[in-house]
């Protein structure tokens, strides 16, 4: 039984595309890199409206930089990032129209949990201290975190550490949410949990969320589409359904969503493998 198989029973939050929504994200041919190394070349795509959305792909084809492009942290040298109908040399100067959640939550570790959560209402608001407070207490409760306003995240368990970086990136009431590797480190169960409250938070709220992960059962579980980028032809290979992809023609994608080592791979020796 193939991986696609093994984890596409339906449960309660069963990943269904979105269709005719609007675009929240568009990416017109990009082509992202520094100098003479290029990454990905004339990359397309969209984002609509309340989906969860997935960037895959093997390592250093680019997702992460990809992410940094959306979120307007590298300049945009060819093509096109649009996010929320604004392109993303506008974001200077101003609040972001989106939350991120960077990898392993990034929570300043000399600031308890919820001055953490309280930074961007601090920076972009003028809400007065009192009602900061509220409304990162309130962030906390939504995932799952009431009681942790005073921790500091080296109190926190790696999952609670996840879940306090999506309540700073849910702080300003943002219809759109960008999370890098929300599973990665986390025991199955925890995962799972996290998984659980990601399609909560996309299901009661209404948000888009756009993800960065390898992790092939959350992307069953949660993911409604997905794009597939490749290292080699630098391209898009692939985007849609996780479970449709699954079942692609093309070796190089269903070999991922399946777990099978490719042709390369296949070829060197296990003992050379354990070595690279």
């Amino acid at each position: 039984m193939n991986v696609a198989s093994a984890t596409a029973a339906p449960t309660p939050h069963e990943p269904t595309p979105r269709k005719g929504r609007r675009s929240v994200v568009e990416v017109k041919d990009l082509t992202m890199g520094w100098g003479d190394v290029v990454l990905q070349k004339d990359l397309s795509f969209e984002v609509k409206e309340g989906e969860i959305f997935a960037i895959l792909g093997g390592s250093g084809c680019g997702k992460s930089t990809l992410l940094r492009y959306l979120i307007g942290l590298e300049h945009v040298a060819k093509g096109e990032v649009v996010v929320e109908g604004r392109t993303v040399a506008e974001f200077e100067g101003g609040a972001p129209p989106f939350g991120v959640m960077f990898q392993a939550g990034a929570l300043f570790g000399s600031s308890t949990v919820g001055e953490n959560v309280e930074l961007p209402l601090e920076e972009w608001t003028d809400l007065p201290p009192d009602a900061i407070s509220a409304v990162a207490k309130a962030k906390l409760r939504l995932v799952g975190l009431d009681g942790a306003y005073a921790k500091f995240p080296s109190e926190l368990s790696g999952g609670m550490k996840k879940r306090a970086a999506i309540a700073r990136a849910l702080a300003l009431e943002p219809k759109l949410v960008f999370l890098d590797e929300p599973s990665a480190g986390l025991d199955p169960v925890t995962a799972a949990e996290l998984d659980e409250l990601i399609t909560t938070l996309n299901q009661s709220l209404g948000l888009t969320v756009v993800i960065v992960t390898h992790e092939l059962e959350s992307i069953f579980r949660i993911v409604h589409r997905a794009i597939m980028l490749d290292k080699e032809t630098k391209s898009v290979i692939a985007i849609g359904n996780p479970h449709e992809l699954a079942e692609s023609e093309d070796a190089r994608v269903s070999d991922f969503f399946n777990r099978r080592p490719s042709r390369h791979e296949s070829s060197v020796p296990p003992a050379e493998r354990t070595r690279t």
